[in-house]
């Protein structure tokens, strides 16, 4: 089955799971326990799912659009978001993938994230196959909560072992749970789990449910980039007093407003990588 969806300006690809392909990007994701493939191209995302369960035929994740006319900034960073113009980002509809990515996301930078991310795939993750190509799917829990000490090692992920690891477990017996969860109370529960933190467990439920309210917005990313589209803006560089600042800025927009500064900052990030994060960042 295939869906063709409206595509809007700009595709916003922070998640590991995007790969650029002539002509766009493509991604292999899990809704509702399918294996699906998106397709991005300059004025479309296709959709097909490798199922043939007509019961479950409409499943598929959610399309998330925002403008900058949604937050109405008069500073320079109003003008720097309303150059992308409309700004589309399909959510993670796989909890599990954004758990797991939200851990291998933390204290590296994005471009390594990416690579780990993606060899974790490769080496241990469902294959799907696309028109444009085949891919892979992110190991399942079942799949990570049995993997040795040297698997991880080969990979060079030695040191996400233990998150991974105890995140699966945990998801294994709270997941479905989990799912059901607003955004505020998603990213309290994942903090029981050893080695999650308020940014991986605020990442990670922004990647689910689309609320980038919750989104670890102060961090040395979000920062860096908004020094960056608007650099004459005297910004608080410590993270207390940027989230201040920023929460009131957003007001009842700030995930819109969080969103698209993201944006921002994936469409410069290949031309302008960013600093890691502080090692202590979970």
């Amino acid at each position: 089955m295939k869906t063709a969806v409206e595509a809007m300006t700009v595709l916003v690809q922070e998640h590991p799971g995007w790969t650029t392909i002539p002509g766009g990007a493509l991604r292999f994701m899990r809704a509702g326990g399918i294996p699906l493939w998106l397709r991005w191209s300059a004025d479309t995302i296709q959709l097909s799912r490798g199922s043939a369960d007509a019961t479950r035929a409409e499943i598929g994740p959610t399309v998330d659009r925002c403008e900058s006319s949604t937050v109405n900034l008069n500073i320079s960073l109003g003008d720097a978001l309303a150059e992308l113009g409309p700004v589309l980002r399909v959510r993670n509809a796989d909890l599990w993938d954004a758990i797991g990515t939200a851990i291998i996301r933390q204290v590296i930078r994005a471009g390594q994230a990416r690579v780990l991310y993606q060899r974790f795939c490769q080496r241990y993750g469902d294959s799907v196959k696309s028109p444009a190509e085949s891919g892979f799917l992110f190991p399942t829990p079942e799949k990570v909560a049995g993997l040795s000490a040297s698997a991880f090692t080969e990979l060079g992920m030695r040191f996400k072992r233990p998150a991974l690891t105890a995140a699966a477990e945990a998801y294994l017996s709270h997941g479905t749970h989990w799912q059901t969860l607003p955004a505020q109370d998603l990213v309290t529960a994942l903090q029981v789990v050893p080695r999650i933190g308020p940014w991986t467990a605020g990442a990670a439920a922004a990647d689910f449910t689309g609320n980038f309210a919750v989104y670890p917005y102060a961090d040395l990313a979000v920062r860096t980039w908004v020094g960056r589209a608007a650099p004459d803006v005297d910004w608080p560089a410590d993270e207390a007093g940027f989230g201040t600042l920023w929460r009131r800025l957003g007001g009842d927009r700030l995930s819109d407003l969080t969103l698209l500064t993201l944006a921002w900052g994936d469409s410069h990030a290949r031309a302008q990588p960013l600093p890691e994060r502080p090692g202590s960042r979970s």
